[in-house]
C-alpha cells in the first residue's frame, strides 16, 4: 500500500482528508503511483500532469524520503520506503515569484 500526501486544494478536489492509501503494482515509480491515483480519483486527471503528454505540471513537485525527485525520469523505481508504505509520497505545489 502506497501512502500519498496531496496539497490542500487537491485533497479538496478529491474529497479526502489527510493521507491517501492506494495499491500500486511493482515496480513503484512516479508513473505507476500517478496512474493508480488518477484511476482511484479521476477528478485529479490533468491537475498533476498533462492529460495528453503525461508530463508533470511545471508548478508541481514530488518528494520521496525527504528528497525532491521531480526531475528524475518518471519511470525510475522509487525507494523501498515508499514502495512499502513506510514513508509517504508527497505531491506539493511549488511557489513561484520574485
Amino acid at each position: 500500500m502506497i501512502r500519498i500526501l496531496l496539497p490542500h486544494h487537491l485533497r479538496q478536489l478529491a474529497r479526502v482528508n489527510g493521507e491517501i492509501e492506494i495499491q500500486v503494482e511493482a515496480p513503484v515509480t512516479q508513473t505507476t503511483i500517478l496512474d493508480a491515483l488518477e484511476t482511484n480519483f479521476p477528478m485529479l486527471r490533468g491537475t498533476i500532469r498533462d492529460q495528453v503528454t503525461q508530463e508533470r505540471r511545471a508548478l508541481v513537485r514530488f518528494f520521496a524520503c525527504g528528497e525532491d525527485i521531480s526531475h528524475q525520469p518518471p519511470k525510475t523505481s522509487l525507494p523501498d520506503a515508499i514502495a512499502t508504505g513506510a514513508e509517504p509520497f508527497f505531491i506539493m505545489g511549488a511557489i513561484a515569484g520574485g
